[in-house]
């Protein structure tokens, strides 16, 4: 198998097992065919009025301080006198789409929506709007047109402002708070004047929606302690109350309107959410009007979790806590609508002001809502396996059902509506566990398939290895020949065995993906045999103490790489590992200087994990420090270099790249100094910034194609990005990162020279865009194996160094400000993933440079790399989770696709900067011919 062959399907196989934990714990819970369940009883309220406050802080607007005024005083008079309270807890990721689905629809969206971002609905879902007679929203057009466009039939409205008022850098982003108060009240008035919206308003089941952004959009600007989020709170609450007074003179206190005031999610001291920080996850649900149970007083101790509530001043008000999911219930139940046929929320009944009758009628309607679902899912499950392999849900059975519902209906007839309520709290228990049981009903079966290929792919590329480097390779006989052709039968067959199940089974073509992918991975690996055969023959012949030396090693130091996806400090402990490595193997006493910069290089890098990743304010400070640091060494670097092949061009070339080191620094000053200002981002540094964004693909490409020299051209241009795209001290990373990687180099030739393989001065004159000598590319020794490790372990710092999975999730727009400020989730995120992506380039430049300065194959170091990535992987596949918070579950799987992410990228990675580093733009030799 040539290269491009064996890349091409090295690339398929880890993309079967990146897409194959999605197919295991990512897909898709909701399913379809459930018939609405109505209550037989009259609703409370006809209409409902839901204010959702995006990225409101339960203590920010709970919090009392006696000695200031209150900063909502409306919100507060509803909690003490007029309506009921609590915290609605949300899940992780605590953003503003998922937060609305649970809120509206009642369930927990899963991954699949982040390939569709924020607009679009990856699966169609039900909803409380949906349910509705009548909804008008009013707010952003980021979350408002997801429900219109699930909606069946055009009963949902919306109203939405453009989304170029979705500033960060506005002067007064509440304004986006008082568009929506102005146009719900210019909606009402308007509606006088037109008898046929008269006549839809006066109905019922109508649903009005408030989508309040302004405080989010403060809080991310100036962080939820600044004046400007806590006066936007205050603005919030004066525009409830105004709206309540227009509602009830509108439709003349008829006392049937009802009102729900919550959020969608918090956010942290910092300004940022999407993690589990209970600043993020405890959201205010206050609750009033038609059919909500009034103020409660108590004067029992309520014991809660967290610490706000000793700062509330409500400890004699009965607090009501509830899940995201339960609202979409509650305000079913209000309004009279069949509950959204998804959901997997409880009804609060605490909330209710009703009679015991219809609360058991609305939890009985709950029940039989949820065990639709399960029922649905039973169904499907035994459609798809074999009769004789089946195993139902035994707390559940068709006659357990059957028992529930018969018993619980008949309790309700006799009036005995206590029994009957817990009996449907019973029965919503077992529901949801069964609905949780088919869900994950064959994951064991494809963990298994999956587990079995990720070990036979690693066998193949170590027997792999072993064939090119262990000179194991003899010529086959016709007995090797013939018993290769029985081999092939015998997995042709197995093959076959597989599809007929898999096809009996009616299962998913992934799934034949799955349970096939080992068969002729495992048929590569057996009919390799002789090579295993060959090489335990030889095991004698090695040197076993050093041989064993490096696998006690090697093994250790992917533990230290797993561990350290849970401890970042983990990776300081092996960069101080790391810094004695000239001592442990002899360097030191051949080049005392160079190991001597090894060292303080890796110790001044091991300082960044233990750094924080979150809750940092912005310092542009340590970005002004790290551009000098940039240009600094870069200017000694010009100025000192002797090297051949630096000619008065590239000098230039680099001078101007230190020039715009020096621009990009003071824009992102300059930009941050405007934003405080509130004079918004100025046009000429957004200019600057993209313009520096796009000609960093191509500048590099023009400088001399000298190891260092293209070297220093690629650090120069990625910098000035990381400088744009940086709020503090992680701006100071890359230039650490690339000391450090520079010594590698000098470090790596040494080891190299102590072996005799090289000569001293080579280094200096390697050029990347020669053709490699293949006969001077020499065999694999064990020191490779620890080249391997090094860049392994340099990727995972690149990674992890200045951030992990909770920066990725709390992701601080501040970042992109000098690009832009108005929201826009997919090009943030793309800058996001580039900044991520600059350290993971910087690595691989070097480890390019590593493999031609030592004179090996490509091919050769990264099979190795292959078979450390994937033994990291499988550890992570193993330690994936489906029980405990959401946070552990959501962790353990992000860690599996991050390592199979960069087993992947990696691979598409090295083909970017082998052309990066190996190609030259002809641009002054065209402009010289034109003038000839």
């Amino acid at each position: 198998m040539n290269m491009i062959t064996f890349f091409i399907v090295g690339l398929l196989v880890h993309v079967v097992f990146f897409i194959s934990i999605f197919d295991i714990y990512f897909t898709s819970p909701l399913v379809h065919g459930m018939s609405p369940q109505r209550v037989p009883l009259p609703s409370p309220a006809k209409r409902l009025v839901l204010f959702v406050a995006d990225g409101l802080r339960a203590d920010s607007i709970f919090k009392f301080d006696p000695s200031d005024p209150i900063r909502v005083p409306f919100i507060r008079s509803v909690i003490t006198e007029s309506g009921s309270w609590g915290v609605s807890h949300t899940r992780v990721p605590t953003e503003s789409r998922p937060g609305h689905v649970a809120l509206i629809a009642g369930f927990y969206e899963d991954v699949s929506a982040v390939a569709k971002g924020w607009k679009e609905n990856p699966v169609e879902f039900d909803s409380v709007f949906n349910e509705s007679r009548y909804t008008w929203c009013w707010g952003s057009p980021d979350i408002l047109p997801m429900f219109a466009k699930g909606a069946s039939g055009d009963h949902v409205y919306t109203h939405t402002y453009p989304s170029a008022m979705e500033d960060f850098a506005s002067k007064d982003a509440s304004k986006l708070d008082t568009w929506v108060f102005d146009q719900v009240k210019d909606f009402l008035r308007s509606a006088k004047e037109n008898k046929t919206l008269m006549s839809h308003l006066h109905e019922d089941k109508i649903v009005f929606f408030l989508h309040l952004l302004g405080i989010d959009t403060n809080g991310h600007a100036h962080r939820p302690m600044s004046k400007e989020y806590l006066e936007n709170i205050e603005l919030v609450d004066n525009g409830v109350a105004e709206i309540v007074s227009v509602f009830e003179e509108f439709f003349e206190n008829d006392g049937r309107t009802a009102y729900v005031f919550t959020a969608d999610h918090g956010m942290t001291n910092w300004g940022s959410h999407g993690a589990s920080h209970p600043s993020e996850t405890l959201t205010p649900l206050v609750a009033w009007g038609a059919g909500i149970q009034r103020a409660q007083r108590t004067f029992t101790f309520q014991n809660y979790d967290d610490d706000y509530i000793r700062d509330w001043g409500l400890e004699t008000y009965r607090r009501m806590d509830v899940n995201q999911a339960d609202i979409a219930p509650l305000m079913s139940s209000l309004i009279g609508v069949p509950i959204p046929l998804n959901s997997v929320g409880v009804l609060p009944l605490d909330y209710l002001n009703n009679s015991q009758h219809f609360k058991a009628e609305s939890m009985y309607a709950n029940a039989i809502q949820i065990l639709e679902q399960f029922k649905v899912k039973m169904t499907q499950k035994k459609e798809t396996t074999l009769s004789f392999l089946f195993t139902p849900y035994q707390p559940l059975t068709d006659s357990q059902m059957f028992e529930f519902m018969s018993h619980t209906r008949s309790l309700i007839q006799k009036g005995h509506f206590d029994e009957a309520i817990h009996e449907c709290e019973v029965l919503i228990h077992r529901a949801m566990e069964g609905l949780s049981y088919y869900h994950t009903y064959d994951r064991f079966f494809l963990g298994c398939s999956v587990v079995l290929g990720f070990i036979g792919w690693t066998s193949y590329v170590l027997l792999v290895i072993l064939k090119t480097h262990a000179s194991l390779r003899k010529p086959p006989t016709s007995k090797d020949a013939t018993a290769g052709r029985h081999l092939g039968l015998l997995f042709l067959f197995v093959g076959l065995l597989v599809c007929l199940f898999l096809f009996l089974q009616a299962s998913s073509y992934t799934y034949y993906i799955y349970c096939l992918l080992p068969v002729p991975v495992w048929y590569s690996v057996l009919k390799e045999f002789r090579i295993l055969i060959e090489f335990a023959r030889s095991v004698p012949s090695l040197p076993l103490s050093r041989c064993f030396g490096y696998f006690v090693l090697l093994t250790f130091g992917i533990e230290l790489l797993v561990v350290s996806f849970f401890y970042r400090a983990m990776l300081t402990l092996g960069l101080v590992a790391l810094a004695l490595w000239p001592v442990v193997s002899g360097l030191y006493r051949k080049t005392k200087s160079r190991s001597l910069r090894w060292v303080l290089s890796c110790l001044c890098l091991s300082v960044f994990p233990l750094l924080p990743v979150v809750g940092r304010e912005p310092n542009t400070n340590y970005v002004i420090c790290a551009g000098a640091l940039t240009m600094l060494t870069s200017l000694i670097y010009i100025l000192l270099c002797r090297q051949p092949g630096l000619h008065s061009r590239d000098r230039w070339l680099f001078i101007c790249q230190m020039l715009q080191v020096a621009l990009c620094t003071y824009v992102l000053s300059s930009t941050h100094s405007s934003l405080q200002l509130k004079q918004g981002l100025p046009l000429f540094n957004q200019l600057i910034s993209w313009t520096t964004l796009v000609s960093s693909f191509m500048v590099p490409l023009l400088s001399s194609t000298r190891l260092f020299h293209r070297l220093l051209s690629i650090l120069l241009s990625l910098s000035s990005v990381y400088l744009l795209l940086s709020t503090g001290c992680e701006a100071l990373f890359p230039p650490v990162l690339s000391w450090l990687m520079f010594v590698w180099i000098h470090m790596e030739q040494e080891a190299v020279d102590t072996q005799g393989m090289s000569n001293r001065n080579e280094l200096s004159r390697i050029d990347f865009s020669e053709n490699i000598d293949l006969s001077r590319i020499r065999q694999l020794s064990l020191d490779d194996i620890r080249r391997s490790y090094f860049f392994v372990f340099f990727i995972i710092i690149a990674f992890f160094g200045t951030g992990n999975i909770a920066s990725i999730n709390s992701f601080d727009p501040a970042s992109v400000y000098c690009f832009l400020t108005v929201f826009n989730p997919f090009i943030m995120g793309g800058l996001l993933m580039w900044k991520v992506l600059i350290p993971f380039i910087i690595v691989m430049c070097t480890f390019e440079s590593v493999q031609v300065s030592t004179r090996l194959s490509s091919r050769s170091l990264f099979l190795i790399v292959l078979v450390i990535s994937d033994l990291m992987a499988l550890h992570f596949f193993f330690l994936v989770k489906n029980y405990g918070s959401w946070l552990d579950i959501g962790t353990s799987i992000s860690h599996y696709v991050i390592v199979m992410s960069m087993t992947i990228f990696l691979m598409l990675l090295s083909l970017m900067t082998h052309f990066l580093t190996s190609n030259k733009l002809q641009i002054w030799q065209k402009v010289k011919v034109h003038f000839k």
